[in-house]
């Protein structure tokens, strides 16, 4: 692959900035960085990726790193471990009243209101830059996607004749799909 003319220090080392400064505010409000992850990735994970397994997935942590995270939310009263529906050894983590009133303060607020102030192109530019630059690291270190429906090989569109439960159907877990729990991300996207 050829080189193009930027040095590619010009975007890994502002973005290595950026993500410590991220990180350094996610120290507010009682929790860490590891808890404010988790509490972001319950918030957009979908019924199928709600366990133990999908955040250390998602985080890419250690199964250790990810009980001690769970334990001290689940302490603090920001997520409730229930048992899975038609599993007998699984639980889904959910966020109680509190996470979702926590995550209203999230550190990476301000963030947004920083991409805010860019204009158009260039946080489009920078959304599909980041999006590619993720893929293909996640390729790199052979990682799930953890991608939304709508843009995985499982999906159909109004694939469903349940119009009940929902319209889409999730070809692999066999499963209907809401239009709501379309835009979750799911561990097994692909």
């Amino acid at each position: 692959m050829a080189k193009n003319s930027t040095d590619d220090s010009a975007i890994s080392h502002p973005l290595e900035r950026l993500a410590r400064l991220m990180r350094a505010g996610e120290h507010d409000g009682g929790l860490n960085p590891a808890q404010w992850e988790a509490l972001r990735f319950l918030s957009r994970a979908n019924r199928f990726s709600n366990s133990p397994i999908g955040l250390t997935r998602f985080l890419g942590s250690t199964k250790g790193t990810i009980s001690q995270t769970i334990k001290a939310l689940e302490r603090k009263g920001h997520l409730a471990k229930l048992p899975r529906a038609g599993e007998k050894r699984s639980i889904s983590l959910m966020l109680t009243d509190k996470g979702r009133q926590t995550l209203r303060d999230d550190p990476l607020t301000a963030l947004s209101a920083s991409l805010e102030e860019l204009g158009n192109k260039t946080r489009r530019r920078l959304a599909r830059g980041l999006q590619e630059l993720l893929s293909l690291e996640l390729v790199r270190r052979e990682q799930k996607s953890f991608g939304t429906c709508n843009t995985c090989r499982y999906f159909r569109e109004d694939g469903s004749g349940n119009e009940v439960n929902g319209p889409h159907s999730c070809m692999l877990f066999k499963e209907v799909l809401s239009d709501a729990e379309v835009q979750l991300i799911c561990v097994e996207h692909s």
